[in-house]
Formats: structure tokens, sequence, C-alpha cells
């Protein structure tokens, strides 16, 4: 994952994204430093690839089409990082609503798709992992996504997800709880 932190490359960055002679280069360099990054927080979400390849594209074009709006008040990973889990999120609750689910029966969902999934080939104990995290509500799910796989500092998810850092650190907690549960009921 690319530094979070607001380097002199970043502001750069956002300079030449302001540009329009020089946008679309800078917009073609935002898509090869965070594709990789989002598409495995998305990944992480929605489990399944050909959705979060759909869900990657629909940031991007997001982030594109409103790239005149973003102020700079925050970093730039942070504001796509919020575009990508806010259209997970809509991706998410839209399919339950499609397929008549409720949150508690998505996680069977999930864990479903993670044993369908060809694309990820892992040992027993990653994939025991994976629906261990499938099985937590969806706002643990993504906090521990976020600090576990992407070492996201609090204050940096706080500012992406719009929670206390607290709130978050009690989020992340419960979630290690859980899972740490999910695998002593496995022994």
């Amino acid at each position: 994952m690319p530094n979070i932190l607001k380097e002199p490359e970043d502001v750069a960055l956002i300079e030449r994204l302001r540009d329009k002679q020089t946008c679309r280069q800078a917009f073609g360099d935002v898509i090869r430093l965070y594709s990789e990054p989002l598409y495995w927080q998305i990944r992480r979400m929605v489990e399944d690839h050909d959705d979060t390849n759909d869900l990657l594209q629909n940031t991007f074009m997001k982030a594109w089409l409103s790239i005149e709006n973003f102020r700079g008040d925050a970093k730039l990973s942070t504001w796509l990082y919020k575009i990508a889990i806010n259209e997970s999120i809509t991706f998410l609750a839209s399919k339950r609503k499609k397929n008549n689910v409720s949150i508690d029966d998505e996680n069977s969902l999930l864990i479903n798709a993670i044993e369908a999934d060809t694309y990820i080939d892992g040992d027993d104990l990653k994939l025991q992992l994976r629906k261990a995290i499938a099985s937590l509500p969806e706002k643990q799910r993504l906090v521990f996504n976020m600090r576990y796989y992407d070492e996201m500092k609090y204050d940096q998810m706080s500012e992406i997800l719009g929670t206390s850092v607290g709130a978050l650190k009690a989020s992340y907690h419960l979630a290690v709880k859980k899972i740490e549960q999910f695998f002593n009921e496995l022994d």
C-alpha cells in the first residue's frame, strides 16, 4: 500500500491532476499507484474477483468525474479509499436487497464465495482466516481488514470512515476476539 502520508509526491500529483494539460497523465499515475491496494481493499469486502474489478472501475470513474471537486483537505489516498469503501458498501447493500438477504445471512454468502473462489490460492489456515473474517459484522470486517492487512493507523481509518479512533479500536478488538473464538471452535 502506498504511504498515506501527504508527501511531496502526493502534493505534486494533486497539482498535476488540477492542471488541464497534465490531468490525464496524472490520473493514469493515480490508477497505477492505487489499483492494487484499492483492489485488495474492495476484494476483502466483497470476496468476488469480478465484482471487485467492477467496483474498482467504478471507484476510478467516480474519482475521475469528480477530480475537479477534490479540494485536497484530505490525502488523495484517503479520498480514493473512501470512494472505494462507499462503492463496496453500496454494492453489498444492493446485493442483499436484490437477493432478499439479511445482513446476518450475508456472512454465509461471503463464506460460500470464499469456498468457491478460484482466483486465490492459499493454505487451509489462510482459508479459515478468510472465513473467520467473513463471519464478522460488516463494520468490524472493514476495520479488521484495514488494520490487519493494510496496517492502517487508526487516525487514518477515522478520516476514511468518519468514526472516532476509540470506536475503531473497540471494533478491532472485538473483531480479533471473534476471530480467536472462530479458531477455538474449529479445534
